[in-house]
């Protein structure tokens, strides 16, 4: 249904236009909007009407016309003037009104759809038949887009997500729930990875100081309407990847994930018992933050361990001697590549459990 702002907003107009009074009433004979100065009583009369076989029926200088959705009845259109162009002028209005109610239920189904289509709530057959219906290309190159916000969504936070997307008029816009906006978009084929990037930061931007705390993640690039799902299960996997070895990014696409994206679908269990086998018993979160910012300078510069020296301000004898001292408490020499290797994906399994166990998996 049309909101009542839009209604008012709508009679308005025509009453500048045909300089005339209108006055929307429903089914029931409630005034949702009107121009007219008199609150004239047509509760009664507009009930009679409504439950009448008439569509249009005049009572002294009121024209009352039936606004009808897909053959449902939905409002009682009241057209007052003294020019004898008021029949004319009230069935315009009535059919412009029954065109605003077609727009409306026609942006809502499509929001709907597009919503089930990304919870995979859709059968095969049903993806195309209520595509065609809607006018959604089937095949085209699309990507899904989810904005996080760390509090309930209102509608401003919707708002300025459509404010970015208004010239793409391609592209879908629904709020998944309280704190996920979800945004289908539709790629050119000149269109990759680094362009979305650019897309979401521009989506980040329009927060301005409002930005902090909200998340925008990227799926894959699918080629057709039924990946849609796929595509936004991987940006729901990249928020929450990003959030465990990307902390400092507001904004990640699933392709850039890399292994982290395979310690995500890890089962804890496991976890517990790779780092276990691997340090019996001290994780690597467990060092001190010297022996940690050692580490992970030295990851930095590819074990580089002059450039890793140079970097921390130590003597290369003093880093080596660091190593050597991690090597005889876990067993792991980070000079040689697979122990290095080992090492790292141990932090970001620890990272991973960390983050799991904070949200109560």
């Amino acid at each position: 249904m049309i909101s009542n702002q839009i209604l008012q907003h709508t009679i308005d107009g025509l009453k500048n236009i045909s300089k005339m009074d209108f006055c929307v009433i429903d089914t029931e004979g409630n005034t949702l909007a009107t121009t007219m100065e008199q609150k004239e009583n047509f509760r009664e009369v507009a009930r009679k009407f409504a439950h009448s076989p008439a569509d249009s029926q005049a009572v002294a200088n009121v024209y009352f016309f039936k606004i009808f959705d897909d053959r449902r009845l939905c409002y009682v259109l009241l057209v007052k003037g003294d020019s004898d162009d008021v029949l004319t002028i009230g069935r315009m209005s009535a059919f412009q009104l029954q065109n605003l109610l077609v727009a409306y239920r026609e942006r809502y189904d499509k929001e709907n759809f597009i919503k089930n289509l990304l919870l995979d709530n859709l059968l095969l057959i049903d993806i195309f038949g209520r595509a065609k219906k809607l006018h959604i290309e089937v095949e085209e190159r699309r990507v899904v887009l989810i904005v996080e916000t760390p509090e309930e969504n209102d509608m401003a936070a919707l708002d300025k997500v459509k404010s970015v997307c208004a010239d793409r008029s391609r592209d879908y816009i629904t709020q998944i729930d309280e704190r996920h906006i979800a945004v289908v978009k539709d790629l050119d084929e000149h269109e990759d990875y680094d362009s979305i990037q650019k897309n979401m930061e521009g989506i980040l931007a329009a927060f301005g100081s409002e930005a902090d705390g909200i998340f925008i993640a990227c799926g894959t690039i699918v080629q057709e309407l039924k990946e849609i799902s796929r595509s936004y299960k991987a940006a729901r996997m990249a928020l929450d990847v990003g959030k465990i070895f990307f902390e400092d990014k507001r904004v990640v696409t699933y392709s850039s994930l890399g292994i982290g994206r395979l310690i995500y679908q890890l089962p804890l269990p496991l976890c517990r018992m790779f780092i276990q086998e691997i340090f019996e018993g001290q994780a690597p979160d467990e060092f001190d933050e010297e022996t940690l910012a050692t580490i992970n300078k030295f990851f930095e510069n590819s074990l580089n361990v002059s450039e890793t020296s140079r970097q921390l301000f130590i003597h290369r004898n003093t880093l080596v001697y660091r190593l050597d001292k991690l090597q005889k408490l876990t067993g792991l020499d980070l000079r040689v590549f697979e122990d290095a290797i080992t090492f790292k994906i141990a932090l970001m399994v620890v990272k991973y459990m960390n983050y799991m166990e904070s949200q109560n998996f």
